[in-house]
């Protein structure tokens, strides 16, 4: 393969900015012409007459208001609401209930918790301890017989 030869046009000159980024020089092709600037058309501006002022105010009609038509009493729906709101109650009334009987079943317990260690402090016996029990006692009994 004959490398001296190439078929591709030959390759835009690359110049890097000062960050690195290329930029590829391109050849700017012959202006026939000054470029033209563009410039946008003015709108045109609007002019408001006494034609196009309103005669009057327009207020819309108000819709008909129609008449009212008794409708079934859904009773059922009634007591299916009073029912489960009963019920809902109940419920709730049963959780508080609970609750309260099972904070009064654990501070009585810790109460007969308490009773026991007291009493059991209070019932041991221990030489000069602060118990209730004195420990052992000292008995001293004189028996005399005046009569023989």
């Amino acid at each position: 393969m004959d490398r001296t030869a190439s078929t591709q046009p030959i390759a835009a000159p690359v110049h890097h900015g000062p960050d690195g980024t290329p930029y590829y020089l391109t050849p700017a092709p012959a202006l026939t012409a000054p470029p033209a600037l563009y410039h946008p058309a003015a709108p045109a501006p609007m002019q408001y007459g006494p034609a196009l002022a309103p005669t009057a105010v327009y207020l819309p009609a108000p819709p008909p208001v129609a008449a009212a038509v008794p409708a079934r009493d859904p009773w059922p729906a009634r007591l299916l609401a009073g029912g489960v709101a009963l019920g809902a109650g109940g419920l709730g009334v049963g959780y508080a209930v609970q609750a309260v009987a099972a904070a009064a079943g654990s501070i009585g317990g810790l109460a007969a918790l308490g009773v026991g260690a007291y009493a059991l402090a209070k019932t041991t016996s221990g030489s000069g301890g602060r118990g209730g029990g004195q420990g052992a006692v000292n008995v001293q009994v004189n028996v005399t017989n005046r009569n023989r």
